[in-house]
């Protein structure tokens, strides 16, 4: 489109070349099995939609952002390997920024192992358990206005970087009990600029010089796991009776290493430093990554070395049942029962982790409670500002415990509705559907006439009495919930006080016709014994209009809101609303 402003040769003479593309596109499935395409194109010149008188029709002249966007991907046929592709393109129309990603490429080759032989030839040797897998993206993206998006330098203005990463693991058995899992993962970054910092004493503030070229970031961390099962049984005593059977405890413990060099010290050059004067005027340092600008980040700062410690129990019963054709069944005493801590190496103090647990328990066929916990193992005391922090003094050594307990919660939810209250008696189904039969055989011996009045409410259910059966489909759902945490710091007893949290909140809706729905959801304040918030809403379905209605009746937010339109998409602009404000109106759109 070429817009033309004025007379040529006179001051306010103008000349504008505007566009506009509109695509929509989305693959079929079956057109390839291994690639698929869509896009969702909206791009505009600036002066577009200023200059189009069509857009002062539409919503696209009152539109503030547009946005684009253009994906591919492709699994390559017989191999491992996948690649995915994609363009992004957002528009600010009101100062005409383009903020641009493309391209956006990852590739991915799914876990294979690289040493396994063809032709397998006896038992399977220890190197061909390796397994690896790759992920590789490049990103490019800029943000600038538009009549200097063209302008702008590919290196020193876009914001670019490639990212590689390879896990490498494998699973040995030893002494034919034990499970050990090594791995090994290697980053990679590329990047194309670098920036330095450093103090100005003249200026009193961080200044920074960014130089160009090829940059390689790269960093690694690596671990091994020990993992067992062991089971143990118990028989009960004869004079239990023979209800009871077995009981059988699965314990599955496992034991995990994980380290990685610093990568923030002079030897790997990714990070500097310089000096500057604080506030009082003392001298302090800072350190920073020369790649935090990266795409992707820098490389990890400080060493680390962890041991994790789990344990997970299930705890289970066989029991006679004459329901199983087998004369016996499984139930469920501790579905799971875990244990998890750490202990970090690398760590000048604080060294544990705290204590965390969590127990399943199968109470019914439908319902299971699921419960975590955890465990505080550090004692607490002030610090210079007189705020109470964890100290370096294990609970264990000091008359605490192993841990005391910081925090822990779990909820409770149930729903009823028509089907909860039904009576399932087959005797009671057998004698409606005999007396079902029944009618429809004597309806059948009805002459002409009847038989096509009878057709007329074929749509019609009756019940054993003959009327037409009333359906009021409806359900009511609870949930509660009770967690216990740390609350106000007691500075005699140097601990934290515990806080129990209680929250009651139901939902529920009925519709009484076809036609008619209701529906409600309220929540209860168990501490001030009072209900907090409650919206309802009521609506009805018309021929050819719809109406709804909702209020809130209790609360700060008390409000009701009146809504009536056409069903009809071409006349959706014909409404009437009405709601509770300083300016209650009646407008028609």
């Amino acid at each position: 489109m070429t817009t033309v402003t004025g007379e040529k040769g006179d001051a306010d003479y103008g000349k504008m070349h505007n566009f506009q593309v509109l695509w929509n596109h989305t693959q079929n499935a079956k057109a390839n099995p291994n690639m698929t395409f869509s896009a969702s194109v909206n791009f505009a010149t600036s002066g577009y939609s200023r200059n189009n008188l069509d857009t002062y029709y539409t919503n696209s002249f009152t539109e503030n952002t547009k946005s684009s966007s253009v994906n591919l991907s492709y699994k390559f046929p017989g191999t491992k390997w996948s690649l995915s592709t994609s363009a992004n393109i957002s528009q600010r129309t009101a100062d005409s920024t383009l903020s641009v990603s493309f391209p956006n490429i990852t590739i991915t080759m799914s876990q294979t192992a690289p040493f396994k032989r063809k032709r397998v030839v006896g038992e399977e040797r220890w190197y061909e358990k390796i397994k690896l897998s790759y992920s590789g993206r490049f990103q490019n993206s800029l943000t600038a206005k538009q009549n200097e998006f063209l302008h702008k330098s590919l290196v020193k203005d876009w914001r670019n970087g490639m990212s590689h990463s390879v896990p490498v693991s494998a699973t040995f058995n030893l002494f034919k009990y034990f499970n050990i899992t090594p791995n090994l993962t290697m980053n990679d970054r590329m990047y194309t600029s670098k920036i330095r910092r450093q103090w100005d004493p003249n200026a009193s503030r961080e200044v920074c010089d960014t130089t160009y070229n090829f940059y390689n970031v790269f960093d690694f961390n690596f671990g091994v796991s020990l993992s067992t099962k062991i089971y143990g049984f118990f028989k009960p005593l004869k004079f239990l009776g023979d209800k009871l059977q077995m009981v059988r405890h699965v314990m599955t413990p496992n034991i995990s290493f994980s380290a990685a060099p610093d990568f923030g010290s002079p030897f790997w050059g990714y990070y500097g430093s310089y000096d500057y004067p604080d506030q009082k005027g003392m001298i302090q340092r800072k350190k920073y990554s020369y790649f935090q600008h990266g795409m992707y980040g820098g490389g990890p700062s400080g060493k680390s070395g962890t041991l994790s410690f789990s344990i997970a129990n299930n705890i289970e019963a066989k029991v006679k049942s004459d329901q199983d054709s087998t004369g016996f069944k499984k139930v469920s005493i501790i579905e799971n029962f875990q244990l998890n801590q750490s202990y970090n190496m690398a760590a000048d103090s604080l060294k544990w982790s705290n204590l965390n647990t969590s127990i399943l328990l199968r109470l019914t066929k439908g319902f299971n409670l699921n419960l975590s916990a955890t465990w505080d193992v550090y004692k607490y005391g002030l610090n210079e500002y007189g705020n109470p922090v964890r100290i370096n003094k294990l609970r264990l050594f000091h008359g605490g415990g192993w841990g005391r307990l910081s925090s822990t919660g779990t909820s409770f939810s149930y729903t009823i509705n028509n089907a909860t209250f039904k009576r399932k008696n087959k005797d009671s189904e057998t004698k409606k559907s005999d007396t079902a039969r029944k009618r429809n055989d004597s309806s059948s011996t009805d002459d002409d006439n009847s038989s096509s009045s009878n057709e007329t409410r074929t749509d019609v259910q009756l019940d054993d009495d003959g009327y037409a059966k009333w359906e009021c489909p409806w359900n009511l759902s609870f949930n509660y919930s009770v967690n216990y945490g740390y609350g106000d710091f007691n500075y005699k007893k140097m601990e934290y006080n515990g806080k129990l949290t209680h929250s009651l909140s139901m939902n529920g809706n009925i519709s009484p016709t076809k036609n008619w729905s209701m529906s409600f959801s309220a929540s209860f304040d168990v501490e001030r014994r009072k209900l907090a918030y409650m919206n309802c809403s009521i609506s009805r379905q018309m021929h050819c209009f719809v109406m709804s209605a909702s209020f809130v009746p209790v609360g700060p937010y008390k409000s009701y809101n009146f809504h009536i339109a056409v069903k009809s998409s071409i006349l959706q602009d014909v409404k009437y609303d009405k709601h509770s404000s300083y300016s209650n109106g009646v407008t028609w759109f």
